[in-house]
């Protein structure tokens, strides 16, 4: 009798020195709760078409870039021109990427009805010659951005590189690299 005592105690023992291990090991009250409510990056919307395997509208995590798009679209066609796009440029929500064909050329300059120089379309938008609505095709350009964008040629006469979009108010670094491979300048 004495034996089952000792055993019943030395089991008693056990769990209560495992319930202290325990209780002293676990993390602190609510840091799971904190955990699951860290803020998470919402995923960018992308439509890729031209000369793709795969057209079609991607979600893709912020900061992606052309060749992560390119390739969720199934990759590029044999018919493809690769050298037609910057590759490594980031991508923003609601951009489209299209990928022209061998031989294919953009045309640059003022849109005309069929929507040519719009960004998107795979031709290239001339900060020099479009239009407001035009320039609010492009990513990261809103109302006023594209009115300050026109009153800056107005006020300093034409563009002579895309890189002097840097003086205009409102876009900054972020804007200016997102514009990369969208805009032109005809001076």
């Amino acid at each position: 009798m004495k034996t089952g005592w000792v055993l019943i105690y030395g089991v008693l023992c056990g769990l209560l020195v495992g319930g202290i291990v325990f209780l002293v090991s676990r993390p602190a009250r609510g840091t799971a709760i904190e955990l699951k409510a860290l803020p998470t990056e919402a995923p960018i919307q992308v439509h890729v078409s031209g000369q793709v395997l795969q057209p079609g509208v991607y979600s893709l995590a912020e900061g992606s870039r052309v060749q992560d798009a390119v390739t969720l679209a199934g990759g590029l066609t044999a018919q493809a021109d690769p050298q037609a796009l910057n590759l490594a440029r980031r991508l923003s929500d609601g951009e489209k990427v299209y990928v022209p064909a061998l031989g294919e050329t953009a045309v640059q300059g003022e849109a005309s009805a069929a929507g040519e120089g719009r960004a998107g379309s795979g031709l290239l938008v001339d900060i020099n010659t479009a239009t407001q609505e035009q320039l609010e095709t492009l990513p990261g350009i809103g109302p006023a951005t594209a009115q300050a964008i026109i009153r800056y040629r107005t006020e300093h006469g034409p563009f002579q590189a895309v890189s002097e979009l840097d003086a205009v108010p409102g876009i900054g670094e972020a804007t200016l690299e997102s514009l990369q491979g969208l805009v032109t300048v005809n001076p």
